[in-house]
């Protein structure tokens, strides 16, 4: 259904690379991650995901800054993004400072707040106990998110999980808007020149919450037969085809490789309508960031306004 470019500009005029490397993972495993980069540089990637709850930030780092050094790419042609933790938010700056000295880096290309909630220092991994949750105050983090901008920390700003709801409410006060949210609200951020970036577009692993619903979904598998490609494939195409960018996440050598060529065939408005009837849910709900007494959500409901 017509040609894709490699980039999109998002509303700061920073370009994004449609297709990115995803570096979450249960087990982190350094050199296993350094290994991956240096592949998906070699491949074509220049966009790169992290998040300091990743454990993954120093790895990227240290593959980044040997690419640099051997000339393999430059720092203004990679984009790196990485997010602030729900225990962080008291000092969103320091927050940043600390993933850049993890990065190797002077700044990053986009930071996300990762979740609508605010834990406590040291809150209990991966679910948090009653005593952790503190009372949310949306204006003043973003307040500081701004702060990482003015002070050339990072080019753009934007949320990860936040409900259409949330983004609106965000809209009312932000003065520098957040450039992207990376959860799938295509039709809601599309009006409010927000650009929306898949975590996980695959659907599986690395965490609890993961499914192969995609993976192993008949329809998906006879549209990639007809083309001759992989469901993987066709998956992340439509993604791009519905004008997101997608950060599939593997450290296996041949599935980076194939992950990357989705830019020289398009699918047809057959396959669109077949893949538009699938149904579509959210893979990780966040049960955890909710409770009956002490976090701002007391359901999935609330945490997504009903968006789920």
């Amino acid at each position: 259904m017509g040609s894709v470019g490699r980039v999109v500009e998002l509303n700061t005029g920073t370009k994004i690379p449609l297709v990115g490397l995803g570096t979450a993972a249960m087990n982190q495993n350094p050199e296993e991650i350094k290994t991956a980069v240096a592949t998906a540089l070699e491949v074509g990637y220049r966009h790169f995901d992290t998040a300091s709850l990743y454990r993954s930030e120093c790895a990227l780092g240290d593959a980044l800054k040997d690419a640099f050094l051997k000339g393999l790419a430059a720092r203004e042609e990679v984009f790196v993004t990485t997010k602030l933790w729900s225990e962080d938010w008291d000092d969103s700056v320091s927050a940043l400072r600390t993933s850049l000295k993890n990065l190797q880096l002077d700044y990053v290309d986009l930071y996300l707040i990762h979740w609508p909630v605010r834990l406590r220092k040291g809150a209990s991994f991966p679910i948090p106990k009653e005593e952790d949750f503190l009372p949310l105050d949306l204006e003043s983090v973003w307040q500081a998110m701004e702060q990482c901008v003015h002070l050339g920390l990072t080019k753009a700003i934007g949320v990860s999980n936040f409900s259409s709801k949330k983004i609106g409410d965000l809209l009312s006060h932000a003065k520098i808007p957040p450039a992207v949210n990376q959860k799938k609200l295509r039709d809601y951020c599309s009006k409010v020149n927000i650009h929306v970036s898949a975590w996980s577009p695959l659907g599986g692993a690395p965490n609890a919450q993961g499914s192969n619903g995609v993976m192993d979904n008949p329809v998906i598998k006879e549209i990639a037969e007809k083309h001759g490609k992989t469901t993987a494939q066709v998956t992340l195409r439509w993604g791009l085809e519905q004008g997101i960018s997608v950060l599939p996440k593997s450290y296996n050598k041949g599935r980076i490789t194939q992950n990357f060529q989705v830019f020289d065939w398009s699918l047809t408005a057959e396959d669109h309508s077949k893949i538009s009837r699938l149904e579509q849910k959210k893979a990780n709900l966040g049960l955890e960031m909710t409770n009956s007494t002490t976090s701002p959500y007391k359901s999935v409901e609330e945490l997504w306004d009903g968006e789920i």
